[in-house]
């Protein structure tokens, strides 16, 4: 089995962030979503990952290389432009060749594992095996109809209206069958060749379509909020250790903390579940639950709490951050400590003064 991992699209629901990389190099518990997905497909014991990229094809490559560092072989596949996740098949069909394969959303975070997903596929023997789980609102995704008999009727891409609430949610295991299917779709009413057609395609020629419910944790990361959500379910999960390096005398350290090489706390208080990335300095600080900062952070005098850093930001002064995204090589300075704490979503490279 061939695993393809799709890491291309606009990312507009995730903007400032996303306006200097893909959505999926976001990071979720110190690992950028995309690596997490890596991760994910590499545990079922596939080890030739697809890759598809679209505008942000460099800072995809630089980020995960040739796979080698998380136990992969990573072939990069270019999408011109966006057309739909048919088309991502379609671009990859060199690589996928006649291989079954795992087709796998970029932006989507499974911590608990898909091995079940793809021993049901092997079981049932089925062309297409589709991950559903029920959600309160289904319009923002594709849909499984299935009937009483539990088989599947139909899919649905993003209904108008209502035709059950089993999301599709993007994760789908395919034999060679489906790259007649996405031959043969045509653009759908938003210009995109649909996956969820292709299924269709496959279903109304007889061919195996099953379903089955994920019940394990599934974060769709596309938005800030969804990153800080995800996060602090991701940083729940860490072991209850404490780092024993880096850690000076004056500072207290309570509940699972991940410590990178080369990160010091000094005179400061972190409390867990925590990740604390490589080269960032804590000096006079305190660092609550719920935080990911990046590599070579610095944070000084600064009171943080349910946030997710990126690199090379320098937080300075006593206002309290709470439910923050802030971008890489920014500046967040404060004079005093407002009552109430500041809760931000920053783009790269910004520059922040907060007066009382």
């Amino acid at each position: 089995m061939r695993a393809l991992i799709l890491a291309g699209g606009s990312g507009s629901r995730m903007r400032p962030i996303s306006h200097t990389r893909p959505k999926q190099l976001v990071p979720v518990a110190g690992r950028s979503v995309l690596e997490h997905a890596v991760r994910t497909v590499r545990d079922l014991g596939v080890h030739e990952v697809g890759v598809v990229t679209g505008g942000g094809t460099n800072l995809v490559r630089h980020a995960l290389g040739d796979g080698s560092a998380l136990g992969v072989r990573i072939t990069y596949v270019h999408q011109e432009r966006p057309r739909g996740l048919a088309d991502c098949v379609r671009t990859a069909r060199e690589f996928l060749g006649e291989e079954d394969f795992v087709l796998f959303l970029g932006d989507n975070l499974l911590p608990d594992g898909i091995g079940g997903l793809a021993e049901e596929f092997r079981a049932r023997g089925s062309d297409a095996h589709v991950a559903v789980q029920r959600v309160p609102d289904p319009s923002a995704f594709g849909v499984v109809e299935t009937g009483e008999d539990g088989k599947v009727r139909r899919l649905v891409e993003k209904p108008t209206e209502p035709v059950g609430d089993r999301a599709i949610i993007g994760v789908y295991f395919f034999t060679r069958a489906i790259h007649e299917a996405v031959r043969s779709v045509v653009p759908s009413r938003r210009g995109e060749l649909e996956i969820t057609d292709a299924v269709q395609w496959l279903l109304e020629r007889g061919y195996g379509v099953t379903t089955s419910e994920y019940t394990g944790y599934w974060a769709d990361v596309g938005r800030p909020e969804d990153v800080l959500t995800a996060n602090r379910h991701v940083l729940a999960l860490l072991p209850d250790s404490l780092p024993v390096e880096g850690v000076d005398a004056s500072s207290t350290v309570t509940g699972p903390v991940r410590l990178g090489r080369g990160a010091r706390i000094i005179r400061s208080s972190v409390s867990g579940p925590a990740s604390i990335g490589p080269g960032t300095l804590v000096e006079d600080s305190a660092v609550g639950p719920g935080t990911s900062l990046g590599r070579n952070c610095s944070l000084l005098g600064a009171d943080v709490a349910d946030s997710v850093v990126l690199d090379g930001t320098r937080l300075a002064g006593p206002a309290p951050l709470r439910g923050c995204l802030i971008g890489a090589d920014s500046t967040i300075r404060s004079r005093s400590a407002p009552a109430d704490a500041h809760r931000l979503v920053v783009g790269d490279h910004a520059r922040i003064d907060l007066s009382a």
